[in-house]
């Protein structure tokens, strides 16, 4: 009689045991499906565009173009040394530079890496108004290295040196005049962000975009540092 009353008794406890288990294994399975949703709602708010890198395809696309562009400008740099100096006729570089006036355009085109990073910074903190002014400020000095490029450009070719006159002027000009369509076209993106801030279509919610820009002025900047020590310092 005993017997059958442990029986009894197992039994009854048994399936208890068996829905003990069964709601863990639901309720474990809620927090892990809470996890995953919450992982993925955080992923589609701070990272759902990213890659493995964790940088945005946006930019990694940005830091791929900059890289080829590297090839790019290493190589006209190389031709110029290459040819530098073998011009039997013609304007020689140290007949024609004007040092001065290029050291002074050259930081003109520097200080508006410093205006571009204080658009970031104000985009980054909701302001506006000066993203959009930092932006402009950034594109005029873009467009006053441009305009002083052009009057060099002009005064050369008074003086007899164009892209056909010798090895040097071939060079020169392609590797300058590479360099300048460069910055004009970092004008271009510059004024196009301007626009869309006033729109609102640019802002703190979207501040890689500037960011992105900023990259690729920042890089001609850095190119143009190099093509200024190699081609109008280095003798």
């Amino acid at each position: 009689m005993s017997t059958a009353t442990v029986d009894t008794t197992g039994l009854a406890h048994g399936p208890s045991h068996d829905d003990h288990s069964h709601d863990d294994g639901t309720g474990h399975a809620s927090d892990v499906a809470g996890l995953d949703e919450h992982g993925g709602a955080h992923g589609d708010a701070h990272g759902g565009h990213q890659t493995a890198t964790g940088v945005s395809n946006e930019k990694l696309g940005m830091w791929v173009f900059l890289g080829s562009e590297c090839l790019l400008f290493g190589a006209l740099i190389s031709t110029y040394l290459v040819y530098k100096g073998r011009s039997v006729s013609g304007p020689q570089p140290k007949q024609i530079f004007d040092i001065p006036y290029t050291s002074l355009s050259s930081f003109v085109l520097l200080m508006s890496s410093l205006t571009m990073v204080l658009a970031l910074s104000a985009c980054r903190r909701g302001d506006g108004p000066r993203t959009r002014i930092w932006l402009a400020v950034t594109a005029l000095l873009g467009s006053i290295f441009i305009g002083g490029q052009v009057y060099e450009f002009t005064s050369f070719i008074r003086e007899g040196l164009t892209i056909k006159t010798n090895l040097f002027g071939s060079s020169f000009f392609v590797l300058t005049g590479f360099h300048g369509v460069h910055v004009t076209l970092g004008i271009l993106m510059l004024l196009t962000l301007t626009l869309l801030s006033w729109r609102g279509k640019v802002g703190q919610h979207n501040a890689e975009v500037i960011e992105i820009v900023g990259l690729y002025w920042h890089f001609v900047d850095v190119v143009w540092i190099v093509i200024f020590t190699v081609v109008y310092l280095i003798k």
